[in-house]
């Protein structure tokens, strides 16, 4: 082709593309450029350089939470392909969600911290439009929000997010003599006990009791909290009236997800102040359409799976690394179940007689991490003993004897 023609088809093809883009399916006018052949996966760890991670400890956001279920990358993939309308989705998963767990309503979030941001919101504005608009800057003086002086914790900052402002008390008499006509909601931090190893001064059914009586919202922050599955019930029949679970824990959906629940009311005033909604203090927490379908199938999954074989499996999984690393001189491998409620799951503890094998349960656990691949365990007491923490629980099933050798491997070179 000549320049000039060149030239002069280049100038009309602006023209073209408009009517061939309202004439043509996108695909037929644009095509994707792909560096790959066809069928070749990408490793996109090894594009970027980053490292994969064995995780031998717990269900930590830093190391990414936990993995997604088959079921929930399926639901994830399938629904990738069309649009929908956010609205509908939130209140017809929301439904469905609510009848899994027999509650009057529930909805997704963007994990459990964006759950006590939309609680507390709710809790402050109800339905009330100006209210919304205003947070967290409404004028007058500032909601308070009741919790246990032992319950203050890194993620209380979400409620003050709002603008509230956190109320401390200490046992029962005090929480009724600090609720007043600014007082919106009292949290119930349900892992204080767990974190921290100081007794709820107001337990769960004094908390309810309180709360019920002076008509205030009860908020009760479950993240980490399954298992055991009855958890998902156990508080709503206690009867607080909000309950948050994450959902990228050992429900094992998006990382990114969260379940909110329980008084309709409330549900339908913490949607208000969320995505899609275009003003409101939850708008930048927003979950997109494949998290949404993600959550539901993974709650789905959740309750539907066999928990009784579930742990059993990893009890077997500790079985099989105690046995090949029991075969280091001195090792002693012991089943250990953390009470909870936070991550009550089962893990190995391991130690040895330091002068048979001259290496620091903490120089192993360092070792693990630095080593290739990375594995990531932990680090706990046995009375005055320091001990190596082998999670299991979230190790995928090829994963097994991959950290017991590396463990065996470890101590055998720092054997006398």
């Amino acid at each position: 082709m000549k320049r000039r023609k060149l030239l002069k088809s280049l100038s009309l093809a602006p023209l073209a593309g408009g009517l061939l883009g309202g004439m043509l399916p996108l695909e037929s006018c644009v095509s994707a450029p792909s560096k790959a052949p066809a069928g070749t996966k990408v490793d996109y760890f090894k594009e970027l350089g980053v490292t994969k991670v064995i995780n031998a400890s717990a269900t930590m956001t830093f190391l990414s939470g936990s993995l997604m279920r088959p079921e929930v990358m399926e639901a994830i993939n399938s629904t990738a392909h069309d649009f929908a309308n956010m609205h509908e989705l939130q209140d017809k998963i929301g439904a469905k969600m609510a009848e899994m767990l027999h509650c009057e309503a529930a909805m997704v979030t963007s994990g459990a911290a964006c759950a006590l941001v939309l609680g507390t919101a709710a809790s402050i504005t109800g339905m009330d439009s100006k209210k919304r608009k205003q947070l967290p800057n409404l004028p007058g003086p500032r909601p308070e929000v009741i919790m246990q002086k032992s319950h203050r914790y890194v993620f209380d900052q979400a409620v003050t997010t709002t603008g509230a402002k956190i109320v401390e008390v200490e046992g029962p008499q005090e929480m009724e003599q600090a609720i007043n006509e600014n007082t919106v909601m009292a949290l119930f931090f349900n892992a204080a006990v767990n974190w921290f190893g100081i007794k709820d001064s107001v337990n769960h059914e004094e908390f309810v009791a309180i709360c019920k009586r002076n008509n205030v919202p009860s908020f009760i922050d479950a993240a980490a909290d399954v298992p055991p599955v009855e958890n998902l019930f156990k508080y709503q029949k206690i009867g607080f009236d909000l309950v948050t679970f994450s959902g990228g824990k050992m429900i094992m959906g998006p990382q990114s997800a969260g379940l909110l629940y329980g008084r309709k009311d409330l549900i339908e005033a913490a949607k208000l102040n969320h995505s899609p909604y275009e003003a409101p203090i939850g708008r930048p927490m927003k979950v997109n359409k494949e998290e949404m379908f993600g959550m539901y199938a993974a709650l789905k999954s959740y309750l539907e799976r066999d928990h009784e074989k579930e742990w059993q499996d990893w009890l077997d999984r500790i079985e099989r690394i105690r046995t090949i690393v029991g075969t280091v001189p001195s090792v002693i491998g012991e089943t250990h179940v953390s009470p909870g409620p936070a991550n009550a799951l089962p893990s190995l503890h391991l130690w040895w007689d330091l002068n048979k094998v001259k290496i620091q349960p903490k120089d192993v656990n360092a070792a693990l991490k630095e080593g290739t691949p990375s594995i990531v365990a932990g680090v706990g007491k046995k009375g005055d003993k320091q001990v190596l923490n082998i999670g299991v629980a979230l190790l995928r099933a090829d994963q097994v004897d991959v950290v017991a050798d590396r463990v065996k491997e470890i101590l055998q070179s720092a054997t006398a």
